[in-house]
């Protein structure tokens, strides 16, 4: 061959799609293709598979694996004279190595491919049985199921069939293959098959008639007694021949399996008889069935067996399935089903995955299910068990916006064709997008991109997989909006009594009311309008996830009536996503957060802050000069309070609304793993925001009666859970008050000063207004509330030396400096730390007083009525017992132990355990079980609007606690449970560290 000519041939070759052309005209130049290596026909040809290189290889080996020169000249002669064959033949090399390995087993089988007829074009059961027809054993029967698919397959890369008639051939032989296998069984055992009916019921794809080209075969048995025998015996006989059908089509031969053949489907799954009679099949789903099985039951068909059988089987059941909606459990399940579960999937493969990641096959084929289970109650039309025509059918009623439906429709076909073609190559189950370019090349060209087939490949998919995630939960609330909005002449209109359905079905506990929020909110043809109706399916989701969808949508209604006017609101949830998710999760997550909001709604400002930077609580520090400088600008006390408060309640909404937030999750930020972390930050925060506040309204009181200056130097102790920086939403400020008369003042001058101090700020604090008040206990203080409310810090001294009792130390360890003169604090602390970390710890008696105490606040402060293991303070195992626990450690070792002199219960948890007083385990438990009676006392606030130390006992309120603690829906009791065990596990260990020797 002369160099002109190779490089000739080399550049046609590289200009009809080989990618290897070194290869190719090696291949070309071989003795197989001799006589036609120069037609251009053939080249042609080669260059419209999806991989010309992969169709060479294939049609050299099945050339050579000809039998005879005759049948070698048939093949050539045929291939270039009939275009159908060279389409068909070629499409196959270039797109299957595994059909390319049958035909170089199975030489002659090319001639299945010559048939053009109208019938072979769109063959059915009937064509593919006679196919299968001379199979007598398992190997056999799988060559057959070979050829047919070959026809199939051909028809598919051709064109001439579309991906979803592509589908229904595929599960037609399924069928027919099932029909076969059976007949085999019923022939190797013959008694058996006597002995009874059997009926084979295909479900999932083969059911739904849009199979695979390898995928698991489900179906469910069914079977009777024939007349004359009994029942057990005819059960066993059914049974042997089942598993015998299975064995069949899923058993490794030399000719490799068919198909596996699942049939976990069935009542009880892999624990249930895998034959059942049909009355069994039905008290089954009368009684045990989880809405999922009726799911299930959309896409049931009889295939194989007795066919009475098998349609009895359907007339007793199916009407079970349009009754799922009425079910008690209906609404959790549903709810359940609707956060995706991808977690089985490796976070390698979640972008490559077809079917079960986001944006995926499998969120088309839910949400069309789920509003089938939903509306075919009521309307037959919608209950075909294939998804794009019920899709369709949903569209054609109303039930799914026409343009949502038309783009699910074409994003459905373009996904399944992916996975039609990536397992058409090794016919293997997959789901997984190749990552090799080859492949991804190979993939593309199939399906019709031929420019740059890897490129145009990625971005078609990413395309399409971005329309299924933006509009499959879309699919469920566009049209109540429909529902209550003006359309175009001629649109489908869900009617009210579906919209009705469809609310329940979601969640809502009364669609009539949110039917009418919708309207006020979406209806009308202003901008506003417009936004919102782009806004609300996104919105209803969210809030449907929640567990009061009402309240989510009545406080979004609110907020947007309050911020309507306002031309950033809208726009702030339009175009940052981060903001309306946020705003979904705070307004359906309890009182609290939206009463905040409410009160000032262009707080909402604060959740549009897409990198969560809004949401981060502020240092003490700057809210401090904040609450200061609006204090300085105020004409009076009373407008600087009112200033202070206002801020105040800005940030509380700021620290719930990212304590949700993180609780929840969102859909680009995991929830936060670390619950102790939460609890840490909302305890930090509102400690922060209560020093802040109490230093403002400090500063105001004394400017107004005294100028710069207070006859007397002025501190406020922190105390309880403010001094430990572990306030909850809910929590008072415990305090004390201390003061030091300046040079040259009187004690009573000073003495009067401080105390009016004290009563000005607590009245301003507490005054009726829009926010919250802040209410100050100094109930700790010497005396308790026979003693006077402020004194010097030499009556401090006084008292402590002579008349300080053991509580009181144990309430000291928590004090720490919040306000006021930064030096009088500071030897305050100085004064008392003798006291609570005593140089020679605790005396015997003095710790069975502290344990005398503690059972006497548990026998006599225990709320009536109370279930004591579920009282978060007080109950065994809750804040109190870990908290005595630590504290006693505290006064017995802390001298010793620097680690332990800190106000906060972790901090010294954490130190004793490093100290060795403790064991890591204990340590852990009891560290456990604060955080959660911390964590629950904070949803109570959060869900019902005011401080509990108990779960509520409120359904919808449990569930929406629940929820913030990670419960999904219906698992209330497992919350509780949980409590009552971490509960009782940090309780045997106080039993021991406090009560104990």
């Amino acid at each position: 061959m002369t160099p002109g000519r190779r490089s000739s041939t080399f550049t046609r070759l590289l200009r009809h799609g080989f990618t290897d052309p070194s290869a190719a005209e090696r291949l070309l130049d071989g003795p197989e293709l001799t006589t036609v290596r120069d037609d251009p026909v053939l080249l042609e040809a080669l260059g419209a598979t999806a991989d010309p290189d992969l169709a060479l290889h294939g049609l050299v080996r099945l050339l050579e694996a000809q039998p005879t020169p005759t049948a070698h000249r048939e093949l050539l002669d045929t291939l270039i004279a009939a275009k159908p064959l060279r389409d068909r033949l070629l499409g196959i090399l270039g797109a299957s190595t595994a059909l390319a390995d049958h035909l170089a087993r199975h030489p002659t089988d090319w001639h299945a491919l010559v048939t053009y007829e109208p019938h072979d074009l769109h063959p059915g059961v009937t064509e593919f049985e006679r196919g299968l027809a001379e199979a007598d054993d398992p190997v056999t029967l799988r060559v057959a199921y070979r050829r047919c698919l070959l026809s199939i397959a051909a028809r598919d890369v051709c064109g001439t069939t579309d991906v979803a008639e592509t589908a229904g051939e595929l599960a037609d032989l399924a069928t027919a293959t099932l029909r076969t296998a059976l007949a085999l069984a019923q022939a190797a055992a013959p008694e058996d098959a006597a002995a009874c009916r059997l009926a084979v019921i295909a479900m999932g794809k083969c059911g739904a008639h849009e199979l695979n080209y390898v995928s698991d075969v489900d179906v469910i048995f069914v079977a009777e007694p024939a007349e004359g025998t009994p029942e057990p015996q005819a059960l066993r006989s059914a049974t042997k021949l089942a598993s015998h059908l299975m064995r069949i089509c899923s058993e490794t031969t030399v000719e490799g399996s068919i198909w596996p053949v699942d049939a976990n489907l069935r009542p009880e799954g892999r624990n249930g008889p895998l034959v059942r009679t049909l009355s069994s099949h039905v008290a089954y789903y009368q009684r045990w069935a989880k809405t999922w099985e009726f799911q299930a039951l959309l896409k049931a068909r009889p295939v194989a067996g007795d066919p009475a059988l098998g349609q009895a089987y359907l007339d007793a059941l199916h009407p079970l399935v349009w009754k799922a909606a009425e079910r008690d459990n209906f609404v959790p399940d549903v709810q359940k089903m609707r956060r995706r579960v991808v977690e089985n999937i490796p976070a390698a493969e979640v972008d490559r995955e077809l079917k079960l990641g986001p944006g995926g096959l499998r969120d088309v084929e839910f949400a069309v299910q789920l509003l089938q289970l939903v509306h075919g109650r009521t309307d037959p039309s919608l209950r075909s068990g294939t998804t794009l025509d019920a899709l369709g059918a949903l569209a054609a009623g109303g039930y799914v916006g026409r343009e949502d439906a038309a783009r699910l429709d074409e994003a459905y076909r373009f996904l399944r064709s992916m996975e039609h073609r990536i397992q058409l190559y090794r016919l293997r189950r997959t789901h997984l997008v190749p990552e090799a370019e080859a492949d991804l090349r190979r993939l593309g060209r199939s399906l019709g991109l031929r420019t740059d087939p890897v490129a145009e490949l990625t971005r078609e998919w990413k395309r399409h997989s971005t329309v299924v995630r933006r509009l499959h939960e879309k699919l469920f609330y566009r049209p109540l909006l429909d529902a209550v909005a003006q359309l175009a002449p001629g649109e489908a209109r869900l009617s009210a009594e579906a919209a009705r359905e469809r609310l329940i079905a979601l969640g809502y506990a009364d669609p009539a009311a949110a039917l009418r929020h919708l309207e006020a909110l979406a209806s009308g043809v202003t901008r506003k309008a417009a936004i919102q109706r782009t806004l609300l399916p996104v919105l209803l989701g969210w809030f449907a996830d929640s567990a009061d969808p009402d309240a989510g949508l009545l406080n979004f209604r609110k907020v947007s009536d309050a911020l309507g006017k306002t031309p950033w609101y809208l726009r702030l949830l339009r175009d940052e996503g981060a903001a309306a998710e946020n705003l979904a999760r705070v307004l359906s997550a309890g009182r609290l957060a939206p009463d905040l909001l409410m009160r000032a709604p262009e707080a909402v400002a604060l959740l549009g802050d897409g990198d969560g930077g809004g949401l981060a609580p502020r240092q003490r520090a700057a809210l401090e000069q904040e609450i200061l400088a609006a204090v300085g600008r105020a004409e009076n006390a009373v407008q600087g309070v009112t200033a202070a408060r206002g801020v105040r309640r800005r940030e509380l909404f700021r620290t719930a609304a990212a304590d949700i937030v993180g609780t929840y999750g969102t859909e680009t930020s995991p929830a936060e793993a670390d619950q102790g972390a939460l609890v840490d930050r909302v305890g930090a925060a509102v400690s922060d925001l209560t020093k802040a506040t109490l230093a403002g309204t400090l500063r105001a009181v004394v400017r107004e009666g005294w100028g710069d200056t207070l006859p007397t130097r002025f501190a406020v102790i922190g105390m309880g859970r403010f001094g430990g920086h572990e306030l909850g939403y809910g929590s008072d400020a415990d305090v004390l008050f201390v003061h030091e008369p300046r040079e040259g003042v009187a004690e009573q001058e000073a003495s009067a000063a401080a105390n009016r101090v004290v009563a000005e700020m607590r009245r301003l604090l507490q005054l009726p207004s829009a926010d919250p008040p802040l209410l100050i206990d100094a109930d700790l203080r010497p005396e308790g509330k026979s003693g006077p409310l402020v004194r010097t810090l030499k009556s401090y001294e006084a008292y402590y030396r002579r008349w300080s009792l053991v509580w009181e130390s144990q309430a000291l360890l928590r004090a720490e400096p919040v306000a006021g003169d930064p030096d009088l604090g500071r030897r305050f602390a100085e004064l008392i730390d003798p006291l609570r970390y005593p140089a020679k710890g605790l005396t015997e008696d003095a710790v069975r007083e502290i344990r005398r105490l503690k059972a006497r606040m548990e026998s006599e402060r225990l709320p009536r009525g109370a279930d004591p293991k579920l009282h978060t303070k007080l109950g065994p195992g809750g804040l109190s017992d870990v908290e005595w626990t630590v504290q006693l450690l505290q006064l017995r070792h802390a001298h010793h132990e620097p680690g332990l002199r800190t106000t906060r219960t972790r901090e010294a948890l954490a130190a004793a355990r490093a100290a060795g007083l403790l064991s890591a385990e204990d340590a852990e438990i009891l560290d456990e079980a604060w955080v959660l009676a911390s964590r629950v006392r904070n949803a109570v606030m959060l869900v019902r609007g005011r401080a509990g130390d108990t779960f509520p006992t409120e359904p919808r309120e449990l569930a929406a606690v629940g929820r913030y603690l990670g419960y999904g829906a219906g698992h209330a009791g497992d919350m509780l449970d949980a409590y009552r065990r971490t509960a009782r596990r940090a309780r045997t260990v106080v039993e021991e560290l406090f009560y104990g020797d």
